[in-house]
Formats: C-alpha cells, sequence, structure tokens
C-alpha cells in the first residue's frame, strides 16, 4: 500500500512539474516577435519587423541604468570608486541577482559590472538608488533621457527590468540606446563584451556569451529575459569598416534568439554598403534633461533635481584653487600663442621629433618644435618641461627645443584623446591650454600628436588607468571632448 500511495505521489509530482515547464514554454512562445536591425554607422535602418510595437524590454532596460550611469560618472555626480550602501529594497529584487545583503556597501564599478555582465537586479536598482536617491527618482530620469534620444514610445518603470505595468518599449528604441552608448560612452562600451568580470563579491559570468563566441566580430551588447518578453537581444558586430546593431524582441529560447540574431546579423552586413560615412548621434543637453526630470519626478525628487540642473558641475577638489588661474593665465597668453604659431607657419618652420636616451635614467627624451609655457618649480622630472623664455626677457628662437621626459616605471599605458584637428599647430595648442587648465590631473601626462588621414589626433599619454578615467571625466564636466585610451 505504501508503494502504491509513493508512486502515487511521484506520478503526481511528474505530471505538475510537466504542466509548469509547458506553462513556461507557452509563455515564452506567446511573446511577440519583433526586430529591427540598423547601420551602426549611419543610424540608417536596413530591416523592420514590427520594430514600434510597445513590448517588455526586460533587462534590455538596463542598457538606460547604466547609460545614465556612465553620464553621471562622466559629470563628476559619482565615482567608479564611490561606496553604495545597498538598501533593503534592493537586496530584495529576484534573481538573477549578485546576491547583495541589506546595509551592505561595495564600490560602484562592481555594480555595474554585474548589472551589465550578470543582468544582476539587485545590483541595477543599488545603482539607481545611489544615483537617483530612489528608484521612481532615478525612473523619472530615465524617462527624459529617453525622450531626448527620441525614445518616444519608451516608459520606464523601474531600472532593471523586471515586469511592471506600463514598462514598455520598442525594438527600435532600445536598438536606438544601444548606439547611443557605443558612440557616447566607448571608453565603457567594452564591458559588454566581456565574458567574466570581478563583481567585488564574486566573478560573474556574462549572459551573451553564446553569441559573443559565436558570431564572428560580435562585441556586445545585453540580453534580457523574462516570460511576458520572452528572449531579447540587442547586439553589434563590426566586420571590416562595417558596424551593424541589431534587436529582437520575443525569441523563443536562447537558442532561437540567437539563430535569429545571426540571421539578422548577416542581412545587415550584406545590405550596408562598404563605405559609408559615421554620423554620430547629436549630443544630448543634460542641462534639458535635469530640468525635464524635475517636472516629471515625484513631488519628494522635484527639489534635488531642481538643484541639480542649476548647479551641474561638481564642485573643486580641495588644493584645485590654481586651476582658475590657470585659465586666465591661457586667456592672457594666447595673443602671444598665436603670433608665435603665425611666425612659425611664415617662415616655413617644421615640427620635428628626434628621439634620444637619457643617459642618467633611461627615460625617452623627444625633441620637437612647439611652444609651451613655463614650468612650475614644483613638477618632477618626469613631467611636461617647458623650455621658452618669456619674450620679454630673451627673442623665442625661430624652433625653440622642447625637451619631454616620461617615466617608463609605474604602469602608466594609459592616455587620453582631446579631439581631431586639422593642422598640428591647432592640436598643439588645445594640448597646451588644457594642459593648463587641468594641471592638477594631467601633470603625469606626455603630449602627443598622432597624424591621422583625417587630421591630427591631440593625446596626452603616460597616465594610469584612474589618472586617465579622472582627467576625462573633469574635462568632458566642462564640455571638452575626451576619452581614455587604454593600453
Amino acid at each position: 500500500m505504501t508503494s502504491l500511495m509513493g508512486q502515487y505521489v511521484r506520478n503526481l509530482t511528474f505530471v505538475v512539474l510537466a504542466a509548469c515547464a509547458a506553462l513556461s514554454t507557452g509563455a515564452a512562445s506567446a511573446a511577440p516577435y519583433a526586430a529591427v536591425v540598423m547601420d551602426a554607422r549611419t543610424g540608417e535602418t536596413l530591416y523592420e519587423t514590427n520594430a514600434d510595437t510597445r513590448l517588455h524590454p526586460a533587462s534590455l532596460t538596463k542598457m538606460m541604468t547604466l547609460y545614465i550611469t556612465f553620464q553621471a560618472i562622466q559629470r563628476g555626480e559619482i565615482s567608479l570608486d564611490s561606496m553604495v550602501t545597498v538598501t533593503k529594497h534592493a537586496a530584495a529584487q529576484p534573481p538573477s541577482r549578485l546576491g547583495l545583503r541589506s546595509g551592505q556597501k561595495i564600490a560602484l564599478r562592481y555594480l555595474i559590472r554585474a548589472a551589465a555582465v550578470k543582468s544582476a537586479n539587485d545590483a541595477a536598482t543599488a545603482i539607481c538608488e545611489a544615483i537617483g536617491g530612489s528608484e521612481a527618482q532615478f525612473a523619472a530620469r530615465m524617462n527624459v533621457t529617453a525622450r531626448a534620444m527620441g525614445m518616444n514610445s519608451t516608459t520606464f518603470k523601474n531600472c532593471n527590468g523586471l515586469t511592471s505595468e506600463g514598462h514598455l518599449s520598442t525594438a527600435r528604441d532600445m536598438n536606438t540606446l544601444g548606439r547611443r552608448i557605443f558612440f557616447d560612452f566607448p571608453q565603457y562600451y567594452n564591458i559588454f563584451s566581456r565574458r567574466t568580470a570581478d563583481a567585488g563579491m564574486a566573478k560573474v559570468n556574462n549572459t551573451n556569451t553564446r553569441f559573443l563566441d559565436a558570431y564572428k566580430g560580435a562585441d556586445g551588447i545585453k540580453t534580457g529575459y523574462t516570460n511576458p518578453a520572452g528572449f531579447n537581444l540587442t547586439a553589434s558586430a563590426e566586420r571590416g569598416n562595417k558596424r551593424i546593431i541589431a534587436t529582437i524582441f520575443g525569441g523563443k529560447s536562447t537558442a532561437h534568439r540567437n539563430a535569429k540574431m545571426a540571421e539578422l546579423m548577416d542581412l545587415g552586413f550584406n545590405a550596408a554598403p562598404n563605405n559609408a560615412r559615421v554620423r554620430k548621434p547629436a549630443p544630448i543637453s543634460y542641462e534639458a534633461v535635469a530640468v525635464a526630470a524635475a517636472r516629471s519626478a515625484p513631488a519628494t525628487a522635484q527639489t534635488m533635481a531642481v538643484a541639480l540642473a542649476s548647479s551641474p558641475r561638481p564642485l573643486p577638489r580641495p588644493g584645485l584653487a590654481h586651476a582658475a588661474a590657470a585659465a586666465e593665465a591661457v586667456s592672457a597668453m594666447q595673443g602671444s600663442i598665436d603670433s608665435a604659431l603665425a611666425e612659425a607657419a611664415a617662415t616655413g618652420a617644421v615640427a620635428t621629433a628626434v628621439a634620444a636616451i637619457a643617459p642618467e635614467s633611461g627615460s625617452i627624451v623627444n625633441l620637437s618644435a612647439s611652444v609651451i609655457p613655463q614650468p612650475r618649480p614644483e613638477m618632477a622630472e618626469t613631467q611636461v618641461a617647458a623650455l621658452v623664455a618669456p619674450p620679454a626677457v630673451a627673442p623665442v628662437p625661430t624652433a625653440p627645443e622642447v625637451v619631454t621626459r616620461m617615466s617608463t616605471s609605474g604602469g602608466r599605458h594609459w592616455g587620453i584623446n582631446v579631439g581631431r584637428f586639422p593642422s598640428n599647430a591647432t592640436a598643439e595648442r588645445q594640448l597646451m591650454t588644457i594642459a593648463l587648465a587641468e594641471s592638477a590631473t594631467l601633470t603625469d601626462g606626455l603630449r602627443k600628436i598622432v597624424q591621422r588621414s583625417g587630421g591630427y589626433d591631440a593625446n596626452f599619454m603616460g597616465l594610469t588607468q584612474d589618472q586617465a578615467d579622472l582627467a576625462c571625466r573633469r574635462l568632458q564636466a566642462r564640455a571638452v571632448q575626451c576619452f581614455a585610451i587604454g593600453p
């Protein structure tokens, strides 16, 4: 009798599990399908089906959470090393999770990795509460940022993509967002291609590893799944001089979604022209976004958002009072700089570079024709040395020699790019201006101009990763173009 009862229970359990599996499969299969393929270089749509149908985005939502996070870092609102205190609400989010505990403190950089690579819901919520003050306030910022990008069919209710009434988007809007991340934050884009990442309290694996490994040229960017949404994916790949970005909503399974994405990518690479002029999306006005967020946020968030709009830049760090004086010095000597450059151009002076080994240290010494400011007495031997005598004391030589020394130790393999310019002289002027205005963050930087087919790239090299990140954040906060150059 006992044996028969045990067999009955086992059979009943099997039937229940099978029914649950069928219901789950049916829910995923029933998710509406939508897709769009875009030439990432130009923004031109190459293929679409149901691209403007409002559907559940699932964890594709985290692309906007991370976009705003990168924006906040750029503006100095928060840093990668900021310690975030996990709230009870964030810790209670359902899987996928990093496993955060209420009251725990964790660096923002680890939360970013967990949200981007593992698609951890608790990490995404902790991020948005740290930046926005609450999930509702952060969602308001997400929505106005979406409008500023032209994502007019998207409404965010949370920052992790879990199913919520009214939390909807479209394949076209998510594709637009993915393209935005690629162009607006190239220094962070590679996080979406990492197969694994250190998230502080655990090593996490990428939810998109199968597609990244299977499709040639794939390098990002985000997966998503819930029962109502199905299997979603925004992906980007580059082959030769072509880059395609595509989005799928409503895949029936991971394998089905990846296979469809491969088909769409192939279609895109076949349809895209071999040569196309890159048309980057227009910059977003953060001030306008902040004001709009203040108007649309919950009443408790109004004061914070308005204050942010009226004072968007962070306060200067202690000891940097000389930055303002440096800016005034640049302005005062601009006429002399322009005159010297004009004279050099009129006499046919051409910049030269000679590399020699410094006998006392083995450091590399670059000799080049340039005009740079007198060094401060406290500048170390590894910093840029300016050797031009003031005009009132001695005449400026036709081709003044400038010695630049950079230590080859200390892991200084990073740099920053501050723009591409039509001439060597224009690039040098920009480098000198920035070196004076940002002397606190670029004292270890070696000015380097690289001639490209489209102009002259102005770079500061010989920095650590932290120095490069900090310098770019400060420059971008003043609307100066900048991106980090890794080793």
